[in-house]
């Protein structure tokens, strides 16, 4: 609406501007011409000859050239006759031209004055044309410009009015037009959460009955151990989908009541637990993991949900580096932040990947490659929970050198 408003108003502008003026030149044109005839007349009369110059060619004082059609002073019109040479020979009205005199038979402006300037010619049948003088008009042009302004203002006004009112329109239509969609969000969150929910049961039951016919190998003919193995494992696999799925959910419908709920967590006992959980598979993947974490920080939250938060990060950290690889958690206490650093010197991300990472099910063909268990949930659940509590993550990746992922929490008062 702007650009189009924008575009007519300027459009319309410049037009009637343009034809505005053309009408005025074509007004002191036609002056010029008229009072041309003074000028070859003025040689005859004696009586004007003689005159003072700069003689006034208005006998009557009224303001005009004698020409009853044409009102020098109320139009805002001046004329100026010269001889051959430019001199000044007579003037009359009350707008004049502050510019000296040129030769120059195109239309000029100065300042808020147009003037035109033609030659004056002797016509004769005997003797050939001969030329006598210039005419020089000018017209002020404050009333033209004053109607410009007035319009442009009026452009201006209308225009913001229609804006704001196609602002307001749009902004109806679109919350109008949104409800539906938001609706149908709102019932596939709640589906999802309903359907997790709902899962949970069947899944235990199907998991605890394959431990149980386990447990009892003698019972179970040789032929279907694997098929058992098959349907624990794939048992176990939906229940961390449903569990990440459900913890999705109610990250979703988070609510700030909950923040009330809320308890001071060691932040850096925390992470020491979990390097030290993570230490065996580290170790068994020969990998060297580190933990350079020497302030205590304590932050606002929910213990289980920062404690899955670093964990999805180390075990991301731990399933992308190779053999002889390491990875490093370590802590920065900011002014009202703390910043916590997984970084590894793992496969990296590529450039155009890295706004993908967070989305949900997403990962890149490399890294299904390296982790076939996986289910694209985890950087996802992580994002989630940090922003649940206040904070964020950044990541800076390069392919073959490695990845940073730092959190960003605030402290707790």
């Amino acid at each position: 609406m702007v650009t189009i408003w924008g575009t007519s108003t300027t459009f319309v502008y410049h037009f009637l501007s343009y034809n505005l003026y053309q009408k005025l030149d074509s007004e002191i044109v036609n002056l010029a011409n008229a009072a041309s005839h003074n000028l070859i007349a003025a040689p005859v009369d004696k009586k004007a000859i003689n005159t003072r110059i700069p003689r006034i060619l208005d006998n009557d004082d009224d303001g005009d050239l004698d020409i009853p059609w044409q009102d020098l002073r109320e139009n805002h019109q001046g004329v100026e006759w010269f001889d051959v040479n430019g001199h000044l020979l007579a003037k009359a009205g009350n707008t004049i031209s502050r510019m000296s005199f040129t030769p120059n038979f195109n239309v000029s402006q100065h300042q808020k004055i147009r003037s035109i300037t033609i030659p004056v010619y002797l016509h004769s049948l005997s003797v050939r044309k001969e030329l006598e003088g210039y005419v020089r008009v000018s017209e002020s042009t404050e009333e033209l410009e004053e109607e410009l302004d007035r319009l442009l203002w009026g452009f201006e006004l209308g225009g913001m009015i229609v804006i704001i009112l196609s602002a307001f329109g749009g902004w109806w239509l679109t919350r109008q037009s949104l409800q539906p969609i938001e609706q149908n969000i709102q019932q596939l969150k709640q589906f999802t959460a309903d359907a997790s929910h709902e899962l949970r049961s069947p899944l235990t039951i199907i998991k605890t009955s394959v431990e149980v016919i386990m447990n009892y190998p003698e019972r179970v003919h040789p032929a279907n151990v694997n098929k058992l193995e098959a349907i624990s494992s794939a048992s176990n696999q939906m229940t961390r989908l449903v569990e990440d799925l459900l913890l999705l959910a109610r990250t979703d419908a988070v609510i700030n009541t909950q923040v009330i709920a809320w308890i001071s967590i060691p932040l850096d006992e925390l992470l020491e637990d979990l390097v030290e959980f993570l230490e065996p598979q580290a170790v068994s993947q020969e990998i060297t993991l580190k933990s350079e974490i020497s302030t205590e920080v304590f932050v606002k939250g929910e213990a289980i949900q920062l404690k899955r938060l670093f964990s999805n990060l180390l075990q991301n950290a731990l399933q992308y580096t190779s053999k002889g690889g390491t990875v490093i958690v370590s802590l920065v206490k900011l002014e009202r932040l703390v910043a916590i650093n997984v970084q590894d010197n793992g496969i990296g991300i590529a450039p155009e990947h890295l706004t993908l990472i967070f989305n949900r099910f997403w990962r890149a063909d490399q890294a299904r490659s390296q982790r076939e268990g996986g289910l694209g949930l985890g950087l996802a659940i992580a994002n989630a929970i940090a922003r649940t509590h206040g904070g964020d993550i950044i990541v800076t990746s390069e392919v073959g050198v490695g990845s940073c992922f730092q959190v960003r929490l605030p402290l707790a008062s």
